[in-house]
């Protein structure tokens, strides 16, 4: 049986790995063991943060929301639920880049609700 010598793959396993860890700092950019590790845990965190950046979004709204409302004299909570009640299927999102790009459209919703 003819000798396989494997080199080939070993050395592009590691190339590849090496070049997911690009632009890591001190030894996580060029040392193997320190480069897979690194590897792993930014997957890791890459997974969760998708997730979490939803959560930070939806908060974000919530406050833009809540500065816009004050100066019309209603607060966020009352304002979500006058919305629900008229049912008016604006979410969060749409109503906060309204009350930040279109403030007098914004006051008109906010108008039609009380």
């Amino acid at each position: 049986m003819p000798r396989v010598k494997r080199g080939t793959q070993h050395v592009k396993r590691r190339k590849s790995l090496l070049a997911k860890t690009k632009g890591m700092m001190w030894g996580r950019k060029s040392n193997i063991r320190q480069a897979r590790i690194a590897v792993l845990k930014a997957g890791a965190y890459a997974f969760r943060d998708r997730r979490a950046k939803k959560r930070v979004f939806r908060r974000l709204w919530q406050v833009r929301l809540n500065a816009a409302l004050r100066p019309l004299g209603i607060n966020y909570s009352s304002f979500i639920d006058k919305l629900n009640k008229a049912n008016i299927l604006l979410d969060r999102k749409v109503l906060a880049a309204l009350a930040k790009d279109h403030p007098a459209v914004f006051t008109k919703i906010v108008e039609t609700l009380k």
